[in-house]
């Protein structure tokens, strides 16, 4: 076996191990049984976020961090500046389920018009595995490109997966895609085998990574529009001689929509959970609060209160909006390899402002640029309510996201309707 291979079964194999305790910011006696994260870990956006444990800079007034977080890893982050709030365990590779339709969504989104139709052919839906989460996307049946992407959004069906998959050149041709485009964003952290998430030998990320892909997808307006959508129609089957019927599916972030005890987070509008038997749960989860807008990333807590991943997600927005402005930021999210940099420009709200690079390591740590750009380096700037793209560049950051706006079309909460496994 190549010593890549190995190092992929390795990190696969610390990704698996069953969590028994609570996270080592917050242990009991039972930590010696706590799988430990990797004494080397990636430092893409800082040398505090390569490091083990809880890494955050308390300034005056702010709130400490709260103690019910058993998440083995996680993160909170202002979306647009980039700037690192908190974060634990940051890039520790782990197996991350179905948030990783956010990079399957991110690569493969912009390929296709939503209006464009397609058949169904029945090998497209052939190899989903056993217990997959599914829409119901049934052969020889046809679906439109929006249809399919509000079965990944809302449903986390694998089966739309697979056939926007193959409209795209195949599984294998997808997989590549997903992996270049990891690297694009600098998601080093992340290897992509199945691009539906699904549990598989060596496909990890992180929850560094899963926030930059997301911050990444939040850029474009049909991401956003498919991660806040609460409820949506989907087509049934076509019979002859009748009219089509269609069927309701409902998000399975029970954040955006309220469902089973868990109430809607005030702001909440997207983004992706996902739950395997190997990664536990997950969840990357984008709110707005009074013009801030943070992004929180939670990974296969251990607690047994219920739905944990939503409850510890909760808790560090929460603590996000409190703290923003009195703490000192660990690190940065990075910009894609691609983005340009405008050292130039002056410090006017609509041209990037120039600083010093963001701590990190290699391409990262070249390309991050500090200041209120928070290492993106470049902006979209927003001029008599028209969207300027300024600088060439490949790498946008709306500062007025229009999350507000997505929130206050969310309908209210139905009670009674469950998730189906997000795999």
């Amino acid at each position: 076996m190549s010593a890549s291979k190995k190092t992929a079964w390795a990190v696969t194999a610390a990704a698996l191990l069953p969590l028994v305790s609570v996270s080592p910011a917050h242990a009991d006696n039972k930590e010696d049984q706590q799988p430990k994260p990797p004494a080397a870990m990636a430092s893409v956006g800082g040398k505090l976020l390569g490091l083990p444990g809880t890494q955050v800079k308390l300034g005056t007034g702010a709130p400490v961090l709260p103690k019910e977080l058993t998440g083995r890893s996680w993160i909170v982050a202002d979306a647009e500046t980039g700037d690192v709030l908190a974060a634990h365990n940051s890039h520790w590779p782990l197996a991350p389920a179905s948030t990783l339709k956010m990079l399957f969504a991110d690569t493969v989104l912009p390929r296709f018009p939503k209006t464009t139709s397609h058949t169904v052919d029945p090998k497209e839906l052939a190899g989903i595995g056993s217990g997959s989460s599914l829409v119901g996307v049934k052969e020889k049946q046809t679906y439109t490109v929006h249809d399919l992407w509000l079965g990944v959004f809302l449903r986390s069906g694998n089966d739309a997966v697979r056939v926007l998959s193959e409209m795209n050149g195949g599984i294998p041709k997808t997989v590549k895609d997903m992996n270049d485009h990891a690297a694009e964003l600098q998601a080093v952290d992340t290897q992509v085998v199945s691009p539906d998430g699904y549990d598989a030998p060596g496909q990890v990320s992180s929850a560094y990574d899963l926030t930059l892909i997301a911050r990444s997808g939040m850029q474009k307006a049909d991401f956003r529009e498919y991660a806040a959508t609460a409820r949506a129609k989907f087509p049934g089957e076509q019979k002859p001689g009748k009219k089509r019927e269609t069927f309701e599916i409902q998000n399975t972030n029970r954040l955006l929509t309220g469902a089973l005890g868990v109430a809607p987070y005030q702001g909440m509008a997207g983004v992706k959970n996902g739950n395997t038997t190997h990664a536990g749960s997950t969840f990357t989860g984008v709110a707005e609060r009074n013009g801030k807008v943070l992004l929180v990333t939670v990974m296969n807590p251990s607690s047994k209160e219920q739905h944990a991943v939503y409850m510890e997600t909760a808790r560090l927005l929460d603590w996000g909006f409190a703290a923003s402005g009195k703490v000192t930021p660990v690190g940065q999210l990075v910009p894609p390899r691609s983005a340009r940099t405008n050292q130039g420009a002056g410090n006017d709200g609509s041209t990037p402002a120039p600083g010093k690079n963001a701590p990190g390591t290699g391409a990262a740590e070249s390309s991050a640029a500090g200041g209120r750009a928070g290492g993106v380096g470049v902006a979209l700037g927003v001029v008599g309510g028209v969207l300027v793209v300024l600088a060439g560049a490949v790498f946008l950051v709306n500062r007025r996201w229009p999350l507000p706006e997505l929130v206050g079309r969310r309908p209210k909460p139905r009670e009674g309707v469950d998730d189906e496994p997000t795999h």
